[in-house]
């Protein structure tokens, strides 16, 4: 696979979380010498990852009730927990995947402040149950459409997308006056983000990532995304997790912290899925050595044919 050439990937900044998770912005933390691009916005160009990330739960365990950091006993036990599920045998070469010591969060989820995801609202919970049924490996899929899109090779959405992953998970931000890109290397999908305060497009179009408007708090990056098409998941690796609704609207901040860190925040919005907004935060690390690769999934995706070919197998052997 070729290395891709300079294109886009954008940017958002983050908001004020507690001290633990970001500390709070001062003078110098702030964008330096440097690290402001010649137009005069905060520089967050560069390629991030999430790979500290992927060791923190997403939901935070009910025994540490709202503390929303580890001591360094609890950090060291999870970390040692995490290696030692690790097979020697089943690890990929070197370079496939990558890891790195988490950070001492006890969840991705800070809001509601226990850490957890909210309740669910009827609705959401029967598309939930839809979609994991579909998901079951006995399910006999009539077509593709009975499958997840990330699956599919067509889409992770932006939380999909922006949450932690054990490969593949790099992002680079590209910035021109007026406009902010992210381009994702996974399923490559790349959004283009105007900041001249243009409004959505019309409320009829729907799209996989939806529609995103961006602007500049300070020294962070706001992102509203609306007009989600309701078809990609939320949380969960690559997007898998409960499906979301067209009513979904999220809001991201992204904002330079210290030492080559972008931390990031996300409150999700979405009331036909759940009862109420929650928030997921995380830093991001600037990785000057990764290198972004063509993502080819959709032209050399034979997963969904043999699926659909099983099925069909299954359902000869079964008889009429």
């Amino acid at each position: 696979m070729e290395r891709l050439t300079a294109i886009a990937v954008c940017v958002l900044a983050v908001g004020f979380l507690s001290w633990a998770i970001f500390p709070p912005a001062t003078a110098a933390q702030s964008p330096g010498a440097g690290a402001w691009t010649p137009w005069g916005d905060p520089d967050l160009q560069g390629v991030w990852v999430s790979i500290a990330a992927i060791g923190v739960p997403f939901e935070r365990p009910e025994e540490l009730g709202l503390r929303a950091v580890l001591t360094d006993e609890e950090l060291a036990a999870r970390n040692a927990a995490a290696a030692a599920r690790v097979r020697p045998k089943l690890v990929p070469p070197a370079g496939w995947t990558r890891r790195r010591p988490s950070p001492p969060l006890a969840s991705l989820i800070i809001d509601p402040p226990n850490g957890r995801l909210p309740p669910m609202t009827d609705d959401g919970a029967r598309r939930a149950e839809v979609w994991r049924t579909k998901a079951a490996g006995d399910y006999a899929h009539a077509g593709p459409e009975d499958l997840r899109p990330y699956d599919r090779c067509i889409s992770r959405g932006v939380l999909g997308s922006q949450f932690p992953n054990i490969y593949a998970s790099a992002f680079q931000i590209l910035q021109t006056p007026g406009q902010v890109v992210i381009h994702h290397e996974m399923v490559h999908e790349t959004r283009v983000i105007p900041l001249d305060g243009r409004p959505h497009i019309a409320a009829g179009i729907r799209q996989w990532m939806g529609d995103s408007r961006g602007g500049w708090e300070g020294d962070t990056l706001v992102v509203e995304t609306t007009n989600s098409n309701g078809r990609t998941g939320s949380y969960a690796r690559n997007g898998n997790g409960n499906p979301t609704s067209e009513a979904l609207r999220l809001v991201e901040r992204f904002r330079l912290g210290d030492g080559g860190t972008l931390e990031y925040e996300v409150r999700i919005e979405d009331p036909l899925t759940w009862t109420r907004p929650w928030t997921v935060a995380f830093p991001l690390e600037r990785d000057e050595d990764y290198d972004l690769y063509e993502y080819a999934c959709h032209e050399a995706n034979y997963a969904v044919p043999n699926i659909l070919s099983g099925v069909r197998a299954a359902e000869r052997r079964a008889g009429p």
